[in-house]
């Protein structure tokens, strides 16, 4: 499984997070996602990014 399929779920502690798509040369701008319910995926490579449990509480900046 490649790391940009639909599929590729990232659990996380923080309401912020970063991505680029990974794979070095062969990913995207890097954008700043805000999680406002429990998850959400990146508009360039869907990767999914899931809050963990009672993770991020209060980390909003």
């Amino acid at each position: 499984m490649a790391a940009t399929d639909a599929l590729d779920t990232i659990i996380v502690h923080d309401r912020i997070v970063a991505c680029d798509g990974g794979d070095g040369p062969l990913g995207h701008p890097r954008v700043f996602l805000k999680i406002e319910d429990h998850d959400i995926s990146c508009p360039y490579c869907s990767r999914h990014y899931v809050l963990a449990e009672g993770a991020g509480g209060g980390s909003d900046h």
